[in-house]
């Protein structure tokens, strides 16, 4: 008689992610079984997303598809925290079959209502789960989660309704899962919450033990201690709070990746404050002049949203302008997309969706140009590439300046010769970090020779 099997699919951002990872190595753990479709599974786990009304409608079709392949589906995640016009649970009232809707970051309510519905095996064999746990992404990259949460309320933002305020996680147990990944090969560790900046406030910076040693469950003190485990290690959701030029010291030393994602999201006075946003344009230029200044190689990446309720021209001008000075090396831009029970879509006056949409094309269009011209620097320079893919057209892979699925590539050409080709496939494997030299750019990606 075969173990219990559990189907699952996963959606929404690396928060999500790392989410599943929990649940799938405790299912590991208790002795359950993955099945990779839905009819060799006893049963479906799906973890939603609910941020923008597109991942709300894809959520609720990937559960609509396992009712419809499987029929016993247990419902996680984000979209498991949003209610209707009615106040009902979502979910439930879009499809009452579900067997039970938990929120996100809800491990025990998920492995409950896993129990009562598909009880789990006798007496399972702990040795089953690698000591890092059962992981979605690549051998050689991981997200690391450091806190749950968020203390922000911007305007746009229904996140602390579903996850709720920060919470850390103390910097021991942090460093213990970042060991158990380093050791089991991963390369690059991907730091992600929904503000790295305030990790450790909720705990008053209380000291912890990393390997017998009291450290402070602060940011800077975690990134020193990630920082002797000889691996990538990129920070993610980063506020610009005063407290990061300590980090830009630990990046101009050689010790972490000199890469800083900063959710800037606009540059107008007015419509941060609408956003509910900290900072001010102007502050955010000034550290950014400083932060290259500390640490020339830095790699800066943000994300804007076009078209905010009672934006005007003017005031996309002005986000325009900021981008012009301010040369971030990576943008994403979204067009402003009104979520249930986000206290924006009270504001006066909101921009009809093909504005929004012709001033996202508009933004990307000139950061297209910022960032071909940026990339260009790269250009006969040497650069230390990590490998994620081989294929035909030889290596696909990544510098410090680029995170995986989100920036560019530095894709590694092949040489000509046979002995030369014969080294090449030697080196050139996934998760391996080789010295590349570039020789060609665009607006995105990189090009390079093997060393």
């Amino acid at each position: 008689m075969h173990a219990p099997r559990v189907g699952f699919v996963s959606l929404g951002c690396p928060k999500a992610l790392v989410d599943s990872e929990h649940i799938l190595t405790q299912l590991k753990a208790e002795g359950y079984d993955t099945s990779a479709t839905y009819q060799g599974a006893d049963l479906v786990i799906v973890n939603t997303c609910g941020f923008i009304d597109g991942a709300v409608k894809e959520s609720l079709d990937a559960i609509g598809e396992a009712l419809s392949e499987n029929g016993r589906v247990i419902v996680t995640g984000c979209l498991g925290a949003k209610k209707d016009a009615q106040g009902q649970d979502l979910v439930t009232a879009v499809h009452p079959k579900v067997l039970a809707v938990t929120g996100p970051h809800a491990l025990g309510e998920v492995m409950s209502a896993v129990h009562l519905h598909l009880p789990k095996p006798h007496d399972p064999f702990m040795d089953l789960v690698p000591e890092q746990g059962v992981r979605l992404t690549p051998k050689h990259y991981a997200y690391l989660k450091i806190s749950e949460g968020c203390n922000h309320r911007c305007s746009f933002c229904i996140i602390p309704s579903m996850r709720g305020d920060l919470v850390s996680r103390p910097i021991g147990e942090v460093m213990r899962e970042a060991e158990a990944l380093v050791k089991a090969g991963v390369k690059e560790l991907l730091v992600i919450s929904q503000d790295t900046s305030a990790y450790g406030v909720d705990l008053r910076y209380r000291t912890d033990f990393v390997a017998g040693r009291p450290v402070k469950t602060r940011m800077t003190e975690l990134v020193r201690e990630l920082a002797t485990l000889g691996v990538w290690v990129r920070l993610h959701y980063v506020y610009p709070y005063p407290h990061v030029d300590e980090v830009i010291e630990l990046m101009a030393q050689g010790k972490v990746l000199p890469y800083l994602d900063v959710p800037f999201q606009h540059a107008d006075g007015e419509i941060l404050r609408a956003m509910k946003r900290p900072a001010s344009a102007e502050r955010n230029l000034d550290r950014i002049k400083s932060w290259r200044s500390v640490c020339p190689e830095i790699t800066l990446r943000s994300t804007f949203i076009a078209g905010f309720p009672g934006e005007t021209e003017a005031q996309f001008e002005t986000l325009l302008t900021f981008l012009k000075e301010a040369e971030l090396d990576r943008v994403g831009c979204f067009a402003y997309s009104p979520v249930a029970g986000a206290s924006a879509n009270a504001l006066a006056n909101p921009i009809a969706s093909e504005i929004r949409e012709e001033r996202r094309g508009r933004l990307m269009q000139l950061q297209g140009g910022i960032s071909a011209k940026r990339l260009r620097r790269h250009v006969g320079r040497i650069a230390h590439a990590l490998i994620d893919e081989v294929n035909r057209e030889g290596g696909v892979a990544r510098t410090s300046a680029d995170a995986p699925e989100i920036d560019g590539n530095l894709f590694i050409v092949p040489p000509e010769s046979v002995s030369a080709r014969q080294r090449f496939k030697a080196q050139v494997k996934a998760g391996e970090i080789v010295r590349v030299r570039v020789t060609g750019s665009d607006a995105h990606d990189l090009w390079g020779d093997l060393l």
